[in-house]
């Protein structure tokens, strides 16, 4: 005898961070009664931010991993029920659609929410993960704003890493661009933008080896470079280290069931949420590659349990 009975939902939300939270708190206010099935990492990537200035509705400084917790707190307060689980497999050709989780649960739902995220490629470096947060950082965006009149590092050859150098310009009073080969993969308009600008300097055919700091106060110092070609390592000496060598969208799951790009980023209708299956929306960095900010993520939530309740209603 099966020990978990088959849950049924109106709305499955596959995955917690602002887009899942956000169309959460939506779904249970239209008295969807939502269920939320959350990972090993619930907040997704906002929890491996520290200091957030750019979420609107704090005139103070707020932390990533405290903002994650209220979001899920008001999705609870509200009525969605949350479950830890890893969603294994999906059935999406069923009626109603079908997930299984990794602790054997089956969750059978009318409509499914997608707000699995992206995670950043990383060099992998133990030395690099020690200050991710302490001057290493993924999001120039995010972060450039603390590295004002400082001397920052970027990794990456492709337009996000040529778009991040450019953007640091504003704060920095030095970006020094790295990258492992003797050309960029980067748009030829943006490559001589970045060519004409005198506060980048590019640095070829180089790998970092490892990432200096301080313990106390914890913070980046420098970096260890190495070139390839002569095998020659220098220090350079830099106060933060951007990472800009990709993103990738928590998407496998979903391969062979919905449209996805090249990159494995799940595609929308214009304007929308929906997925190329009637019923099954997507919302947040599991969709969107360009803009990437917590805020972005959550009005893709709203839209998400808004066009499943209409979806629902018109089922009916």
């Amino acid at each position: 005898m099966n020990q978990n009975p088959t849950k049924h939902t109106k709305v499955l939300i596959i995955g917690s961070g602002p887009a899942g939270y956000t169309a959460a708190v939506y779904a249970a206010r239209a008295m969807l009664k939502p269920i939320l099935v959350y990972g090993i990492e619930p907040g997704g990537q906002m929890t491996t931010t520290t200091d957030v200035e750019n979420y609107p509705g704090f005139a103070d400084v707020i932390q990533g991993p405290w903002l994650m917790e209220q979001m899920k707190e008001q999705s609870k307060a509200v009525g969605t029920e949350m479950i830890e689980d890893h969603i294994a497999s999906v059935n999406f050709k069923s009626k109603p659609f079908e997930a299984i989780g990794d602790s054997g649960q089956k969750y059978t739902a009318d409509s499914i929410i997608i707000s699995t995220g992206a995670q950043a490629r990383w060099l992998n470096l133990k030395s690099e993960q020690a200050f991710r947060g302490f001057g290493v950082s993924a999001c120039a965006t995010c972060d450039g704003f603390f590295f004002k009149e400082k001397t920052v590092a970027v990794i990456g050859g492709g337009n996000a890493a040529v778009e991040e150098a450019m953007f640091l310009t504003k704060f920095a009073s030095k970006v020094k661009l790295i990258h492992r080969r003797n050309a960029l993969r980067a748009e030829k308009m943006l490559q001589s933008k970045l060519m004409a600008n005198k506060k980048i300097e590019i640095i070829w055919d180089s790998v970092v080896e490892e990432v200096l700091g301080d313990k106390e106060p914890k913070n980046v110092t420098g970096l260890k470079i190495k070139n390839v070609k002569t095998n020659k390592v220098e220090e350079l000496k830099i106060d933060g280290l951007f990472i800009a060598i990709g993103h990738d969208p928590a998407t496998q799951l979903f391969k062979d069931q919905l449209e996805m790009d090249k990159e494995g980023y799940l595609i929308t209708k214009p304007d929308s949420t929906q997925t190329n299956i009637p019923g099954i929306f997507a919302a947040g960095d599991v969709k969107d590659k360009i803009f990437r900010q917590a805020v972005t993520a959550a009005g893709m939530g709203c839209m998400s349990a808004l066009e499943a309740e209409k979806y629902l209603s018109s089922k009916n």
